[in-house]
């Protein structure tokens, strides 16, 4: 079985992709390999940020790597927070003060406030760079629903639904997100064989 380095140290990540990959690939985080070092995210683009941290790690350890970035696009903003969507409220800022600096640009915005999700995975092995995207659409909610999930989710309701992400539970949540899109892509492209 192929071993993958997966440049984070997110353990909710982690977990989410090491289940999704179960049986196809040996999933090991930056800690795993001793890689403590603050990987830069300094692209404009969610592909670029990815890339760059998969660089990063394929230069310094030889491994085939991956590695993630995401971002939630909101349409009546022009697409922000988008690649800045984990330091929206600035750099040493939670994911509260994040939820609250858009629930405040969109005060006088009337529902649907539409708005997607997006992941974007660069993998880079001996063979190449090779990209999968996942991404789902949906709008912003009022104010915060649920407890469950991280970042964003209390106030992003996927398309179809009435429930915010965080209302749906983890299990729920992991069948339909952007980035489980986006780790089938990978998944599948590794059964390829490619």
């Amino acid at each position: 079985m192929e071993k993958l380095i997966f440049a984070t140290n997110n353990q909710h990540k982690l977990s989410e992709i090491r289940h999704i990959l179960a049986g196809i690939a040996e999933i090991v985080s930056l800690n795993d390999i001793g890689c403590d070092e603050d990987i830069p995210e300094t692209a404009d683009t969610l592909e670029g940020n990815a890339l760059l941290k998969a660089q990063f790690v394929y230069e310094r350890y030889g491994l085939p790597c991956f590695a993630d970035d995401t971002g939630l696009e909101v349409e009546a903003l022009a697409g922000a927070p988008g690649v800045y969507s984990a330091r929206y409220a600035g750099e040493s800022c939670d994911a509260e003060a994040n939820m609250q600096k858009l629930l405040q640009a969109l005060i006088d915005i009337p529902q649907p406030r539409n708005a997607r999700f997006r992941t974007v995975i660069a993998l880079i092995n001996a063979q190449g760079e090779y990209f999968f995207e996942g991404k789902i659409e949906g709008s912003i909610a009022t104010e915060r629903r649920g407890t469950a999930g991280f970042g964003y989710d209390p106030i992003f309701v996927p398309t179809g639904g009435t429930l915010s992400f965080a209302e749906m539970g983890e299990d729920a949540k992991n069948q339909i997100s952007h980035r489980a899109l986006a780790v089938a892509k990978l998944r599948d492209f590794l059964l390829c064989g490619k």
